[in-house]
């Protein structure tokens, strides 16, 4: 066995505990800063389709001295989570805030994008609290959810007063034309590099959106729209102001200007605030929180993985471990190159063709974890090009690696229940999220895992059985297979945005949508070479870390998308 790195996963597994839930604690103390309750709760919508949401109640809010309410939603493929710096930051300043998951996404009831996003049934049980001042309501979402609230206010036009746009528009493809007058005094945060400029805006790059023809109709003008000036009037409803910090269409979430003009408006529109300067923020706080604990989950899989092998029970995975290579000669590179950088080149044409040729169904029912499926079958094929005629150890027998597997993920989500019964929160840093997958996305996971499995299976095989290399330590055989398996999606990411940042125009503007979905690409496919070499050193085997990525990937994935077609 490998020698150079502790071997007693006892530390591994209890020093992740402590961060898991220590995290969580964090977490939930910034949550709940103020005196404010977060309660989970689940209400009946239209059809009968339950929705899912978190309500953050101050302490000052009471059927008998009634606060402002503003319904906070999130975009396209996330959770009512991702709203938590808009939500915390609200609920401080004396908001009663409901965060909900959209139709279709979290733990609402599907399809994604029916009953107008979930929004109308949100603003309509928001109103019904018997805490909520139901004269100073206002609504925020980013993105989708920014469709979301515009069609809760085409829905109910006279049920609010103010709403935040961020990242999002009026209008095509799925939200009423906005005017001067519609919707009620429209705060927009629109970054300057906003991917999605050309669909919500009609300009080609974000910073110009000032000078969108379609946005002028909104505000009234057909000057150049001037950021933090006030339009129209509020007294009227007419009002209109825009934003544009600088970063990203998913760095909205973690912006703390977009977080605190979205502050700003609500303090000018709404009645009933505690007047807290928008600059004095905490949510942070709470991203550090989930962050330890996303780490935390990782360490709890593999310390249980460890303790577990030292059972009898799994003498059949144990092996002795051999290093593929002698050196690093142009076979290896050929291999190495192989390896890093046609799965990123293959990203796009896969997502693009699964989205223009494969419709939601009850056999495929999420676009996004179909788009992950084929592209992780397509690197299979790659990965056994590369390994033909590779000669491999002795492998960790079938059914033990199987059940070790499952039990090391079992532990790991173990501790996420235990963070959301006590804490209500999950493991999550910016848009990467480990969040339990509920009973119809655990029957989801069953059509996929297989597949992604597969894919696993290729893509870890090579990359131990081609690319170890003898004499190498702990220290290089983690940061090579970290190397193998995400350079290429780094090498892509960096040249995308940097030329973005640099011009202002995304040169895949195409598929926008597949581009943020890249972003999450490099931290998965680290932590995945890490659990491949954590689990090889142990085995010499690339099976069981293979389970263990297939089901964590597909899990994750399952539970942080849209369900269109169940």
């Amino acid at each position: 066995m490998a020698q150079g790195m502790p071997r007693n996963g006892w530390w591994m597994l209890i020093l992740g505990l402590a961060l898991a839930l220590g995290g969580a604690m964090l977490a939930n103390r910034v949550q709940t800063a103020g005196g404010v309750a977060v309660r989970d709760i689940r209400f009946l919508g239209t059809g009968g389709k339950m929705m899912s949401a978190l309500l953050y109640v101050p302490s000052t809010a009471t059927p008998a001295t009634k606060a402002p309410g503003i319904l906070a939603v999130h975009g396209y493929i996330n959770s009512r989570e991702t709203q938590d710096g808009f939500a915390i930051e609200f609920a401080r300043r004396g908001y009663v805030v409901l965060a909900i998951d959209q139709t279709g996404h979290g733990y609402s009831g599907g399809p994604a994008f029916s009953n107008g996003f979930g929004g109308p049934d949100g603003l309509a049980y928001l109103r019904s609290l018997a805490m909520v001042d139901t004269n100073n309501i206002g609504m925020e979402g980013h993105s989708m959810g920014g469709w979301t609230v515009l069609a809760a206010a085409a829905a109910y036009p006279d049920d609010y007063k103010a709403i935040v746009l961020e990242g999002s528009s009026t209008g095509a493809p799925y939200a009423k034309d906005g005017s001067p007058s519609w919707p009620r005094n429209l705060g927009l945060v629109y970054s300057q590099y906003d991917e999605f400029s050309k669909l919500m805006w009609g300009v080609d790059k974000a910073r110009d959106v000032v000078d969108s023809a379609k946005l002028k109709a909104v505000f009234g003008t057909s000057e150049r729209i001037v950021p933090r000036k006030i339009y129209g009037s509020i007294a009227n409803g007419t009002a209109r102001i825009l934003a544009t910090p600088a970063v990203t269409h998913p760095g909205d979430h973690i912006s703390p200007e977009a977080i605190a003009r979205a502050i700003d408006w609500f303090s000018v529109t709404l009645k009933g605030a505690r007047p807290i300067p928008s600059s004095n923020q905490i949510w942070y706080w709470k991203e550090a929180g989930t962050a330890l604990g996303l780490i935390g989950f990782v360490m709890i899989v593999l310390g249980a993985f460890d303790v577990l092998l030292r059972l009898p029970a799994f003498a059949g995975v144990r092996g002795i471990v051999e290093p593929a290579v002698e050196a690093r000669d142009g076979r290896w590179w050929r291999a190495f190159l192989m390896t890093s950088f046609l799965p990123a080149l293959t990203f796009f044409p896969v997502f693009v063709a699964v989205f223009l040729l494969v419709q939601p169904n009850p056999i495929l029912p999420q676009t996004v974890t179909t788009q992950i499926t084929l592209w992780a079958l397509v690197g299979a094929g790659i990965s056994w090009l590369i390994g033909r005629g590779a000669i491999s150890g002795r492998q960790a027998d079938w059914l033990p690696a199987v059940v070790l597997a499952v039990l090391s993920v079992a532990a790991g989500y173990a501790a996420l229940i235990a963070a959301d019964q006590l804490f209500h929160t999950d493991f999550r840093l910016w848009i990467i999220a480990v969040k339990l997958p509920n009973l119809q996305q655990l029957m989801i996971a069953v059509i996929y895992i297989i597949p992604l499995t597969i894919g696993f299976l290729a893509s870890v095989r090579t990359l131990v059985d081609r690319l170890t290399v003898q004499g190498d330590g702990w220290m290089a055989q983690y940061g090579w297979a970290k190397l193998a398996l995400a350079l290429g999606f780094v090498v892509m990411l960096v040249l995308d945005y940097g030329v973005f940042f640099l011009t202002g125009q995304l040169p895949t503007a195409l598929d926008p949508l597949s581009t943020v979905i890249a972003l999450q690409f490099p931290v998965v496919l680290t932590a995945v070479a890490a659990i491949a070499i954590f689990t090889w050193r142990r085995t010499g085997s690339y099976r069981p870390g293979a389970l263990i990525a297939g089901m964590l990937v597909t899990l994750y994935v399952v539970a942080g998308t849209a369900t269109q077609g169940w």
